[in-house]
């Protein structure tokens, strides 16, 4: 049988976002364990409300309360694939084999008579058995879970701590965010959790998971908090908590609890070097997979508003060379042509500081304001553009795969280590630069000077410097002579490479 559980074998950090080396499904499910369920009564009732002990001597009086909503998901899979002629495929290995053995007209050695019917014959459907975790949102039968659990079903049965086993139906789910909502039917009022609505946990406070790990059945671990907004390269909405209660392949999709017994994340993916915990898991926030979950439940899918636009973070050294006091925000890289933002007059080089009043502490935090905007909505951005603070009125539009026009962004002067040169049909040629594009060319770099610690690279394209537009290595120069006037302590450059494009916070000092 197999399980579901995702895992990382390693990531490395970027500038934006860690990078999954790695994501497996799998494990062994063996069984499902037994516990006592609450009786009719309970199970109406929230099974959240209680004190939060500062320090419990333990947590058992935690999952007598919980521990019944938690499921054990159970999926069917048909694996076997053919082709388009009906015949099943034959993996490229054993092709090679065949061919070394029986020559180029090995498929004529396996061919009927007529030479037509192939003699060997797709093999039956064999079902793959998956395990995976949920819980339960309400006594109607919601349950909750990953969508890497139930994507590839043909069949889901739900089973309870007690042993009792029901037909599940897809409600909906959400790759983006990796949930899925489904429905039991019961004939009597289930058990059930809810989600915390007081907002996020802090590090260090204790978490209690419970799920079905290789198939086991309920199985409790406990840890704590680990940190906060972890991105994990599984898509634009990555925002996870991190925890150290062990999980393992088949608690996809289970609860992780605070000390009240409130949802505060769904068990999504773990770090793993080996396959099995290694104290680093991750969990979609309360928060998230609360408004998630209501979407699903409504309309049986996601839609989500789209800006347009493609954004870096703010660093330190590009907060200082924008004026701004602290790194906060995002800033606009490049607007995509056609889209909500272009035609509200967003532009690049703003920075989006806020969304309908919630502040951009991070560029992570941007995707996911934009996201709760329904299409088609307007939303008001607080914006910094030219050192002043604005508000403008974007209508999203449908969250897609719009065709994007934008540039890069580099630069600096020769005093930095650079050789400028305008554009002209030879440089033209000599790097292939668009007729249509404007700026100024670096075609020298002394790796000994400052822009060479930036990343910028022969080629690159200085299409602005501190929001203005330059077309010779004079404007370039003068523009840096105003920053140096002004005392900053970095230019922030728009620099253009092939159809790419970002900011580059270049540092300066005194000739």
């Amino acid at each position: 049988m197999e399980g579901k559980q995702r895992h990382m074998r390693k990531w490395e950090t970027g500038t934006i976002a860690a990078v999954i080396a790695g994501i497996m499904i799998g494990g062994t499910a063996i069984g499902f364990g037994n516990s006592v369920i609450t009786d009719s009564k309970a199970a109406t009732e929230s099974l959240s409300a209680a004190p939060d002990p500062a320090m419990p001597t333990g947590f058992s009086k935690i999952i007598e309360r919980v521990g019944p909503a938690v499921v054990s998901i159970v999926v069917r899979e048909n694996v076997e694939k053919t082709s388009s002629s009906g015949r099943a495929e034959i993996p490229q290995g054993m092709q090679d084999f065949l061919e070394r053995f029986f020559g180029d007209d090995w498929q004529k050695q396996f061919e009927g008579q007529q030479g037509d019917q192939p003699r060997w014959k797709p093999m039956p459907q064999r079902p793959r058995i998956g395990a995976g975790s949920g819980f339960i949102i309400d006594p109607a039968g919601y349950v909750v879970t990953n969508n890497h659990v139930v994507q590839d079903a043909s069949t889901m049965k739900v089973v309870l701590s007690d042993g009792q086993e029901f037909d599940a139906k897809l409600v909906g789910r959400d790759a983006l965010t990796d949930l899925a909502l489904l429905k039991i039917t019961s004939d009597k009022p289930l058990p059930y959790v809810s989600f915390s609505k007081e907002g996020k946990t802090k590090v260090g406070d204790w978490v209690v998971t419970v799920g079905n790990p290789f198939g086991l059945g309920n199985t409790v671990t406990a840890g704590i908090v680990s940190a906060h907004h972890r991105q994990i390269g599984q898509g634009p909405y990555d925002d996870f908590i991190q925890i150290d209660a062990p999980i393992n392949k088949g608690n996809s999709g289970g609860p992780a609890f605070n000390t009240r017994g409130e949802v505060i994340g769904v068990n999504t993916a773990i770090f793993s070097p080996t396959g099995g915990s290694v104290g680093i898991g991750f969990a979609i926030p309360a928060s998230s997979a609360s408004q998630i979950v209501a979407k699903l439940k409504a309309d049986g899918s996601v839609e989500r508003g789209w800006l347009g636009v493609e954004i870096q973070p703010v660093t330190r050294s590009i907060a200082e060379s924008l004026g701004l006091g602290e790194p906060k925000g995002a800033i606009v890289a490049s607007v995509m042509s056609g889209g909500p933002a272009e035609e509200a007059g967003l532009k690049s080089g703003d920075v989006i500081l806020g969304v309908n009043g919630k502040d951009v502490s991070s560029l992570n935090t941007l995707p996911g304001l934009v996201a709760a905007v329904a299409p088609g909505k307007e939303a008001s951005f607080r914006i910094l553009r030219h050192g002043k603070e604005q508000d403008i009125s974007v209508k999203l539009g449908t969250r897609g795969e719009p065709k994007q026009v934008a540039a890069a962004a580099q630069g600096e002067d020769s005093a930095l280590g650079l050789t400028l040169s305008g554009l002209d049909r030879s440089t033209r040629a000599q790097f292939g630069i668009p007729a249509d594009a404007k700026g100024v060319l670096i075609t020298g770099l002394d790796p000994d000077g400052e822009a060479a610690t930036t990343g910028l690279n022969v080629g690159d394209l200085i299409v602005q410097v501190s929001g203005k537009p330059v077309a010779s290595p004079a404007d370039v120069e003068k523009s840096i002579k105003a920053a140096k006037t002004s005392a900053r302590k970095s230019v922030l450059l728009l620099v253009r490479k092939d159809d790419q494009q970002r900011f580059v916070a270049l540092p300066i000092r005194d000739a």
